[in-house]
């Protein structure tokens, strides 16, 4: 996308990470690594800008402001905090009100185009939502966002197939983390959920969702569609065991090269923060012209 879209924006979303209690220390750290991450991944920061949420004042003040016109129904029917307030024993105000956050993410730079997984389409209707209501109620000002999926629209748990792989998730063998280790990424596929259905290697992803979700896994880092991963593992005459070597091989092929390179990018922190500063720099100017429309349009200014 970076080659293709003259202004690209990707922000380390700090604040949305404190809906759930977080280690300042491991914050701090956690911040950096995720900055680093991505570069390695490829985003480059002079095409892209690449930035700290929280180091721009503006998302927390146009979401209270969207806070303003959202009703506590619209977001009780969101699932995500159904699902996430039934794991937290006591669940805060700011879990209810971060798919707000969001909307003011997305809008704060009216874009219009949003990378995001399947689970995350309803947030994204959210803000779809809000800058029809704020448009409506204040004048013409954030056009509509629409989504960027990718080919493979969910990753899912190796340990549990019905839900998606996630970081927060509290079993650290449920996903594949970009600093594993290749030994632990073999040992974590090599105990992945598949089923007793069938010797074969087939896509199914209804009735066979912990091989599909490797087949995914391998579609999402070859490039190649489902079926010819299907067709190659015929050919090969893979079973679920050589299969899943398969899919340990392609996994650190690729994640291997993303661990080594975040190692260097934080060997050298003064050049790591330069770059958010020089993100929050950029960001904050088209931050701060929208915010100064919104508040003349709401009458704060």
């Amino acid at each position: 996308m970076q080659e293709r879209y003259d202004s690209i924006l990707l922000s380390i979303v700090d604040l949305h990470s404190i809906t759930v209690q977080q280690n300042p220390a491991e914050l701090r750290e956690n911040i950096q690594v995720m900055a680093a991450c991505l570069i390695a991944c490829g985003i480059n920061p002079d095409k892209t800008i690449l930035f700290q949420q929280s180091s721009v004042k503006e998302h927390a003040e146009l979401c209270w402001i969207l806070g303003c016109l959202c009703s506590l129904p619209r977001l009780e029917h969101l699932p995500q905090w159904r699902d996430k307030s039934k794991k937290v024993s006591d669940p805060k105000v700011g879990l209810y009100t971060y798919p707000i956050l969001q909307s003011a993410d997305i809008m704060l730079y009216k874009s219009t185009l949003v990378p995001v997984g399947e689970d995350q389409l309803t947030h994204l209707e959210l803000a779809r939502d809000l800058a029809r209501a704020f448009n409506r109620q204040y004048g013409t000002l954030f056009p509509a966002c629409n989504s960027y999926i990718g080919d493979v629209p969910k990753i899912r748990s190796l340990k549990d197939p019905s839900s998606k792989m996630s970081k927060s998730d509290n079993n650290a063998a449920s996903r594949i983390d970009l600093t594993d280790s290749s030994s632990t990424v073999r040992d974590k596929i090599a105990k992945a959920v598949t089923d007793a259905v069938s010797k074969d290697i087939t896509f199914d992803p209804e009735l066979r969702p912990g091989i599909s979700n490797l087949i995914d896994i391998c579609s999402a880092l070859t490039g190649k569609s489902s079926e010819d991963i299907v067709k190659l593992t015929q050919d090969k005459g893979m079973d679920k065991k050589t299969f899943k070597e398969f899919v340990t091989e392609t996994v650190n092929e690729s994640i291997q090269p993303i661990s080594s390179e975040m190692q260097q990018i934080l060997s050298d922190r003064g050049h790591l923060r330069s770059i958010l500063k020089q993100g929050q720099e950029r960001a904050s100017v088209l931050a701060e012209e929208t915010i100064k429309q919104v508040k003349t349009l709401v009458g704060l200014s």
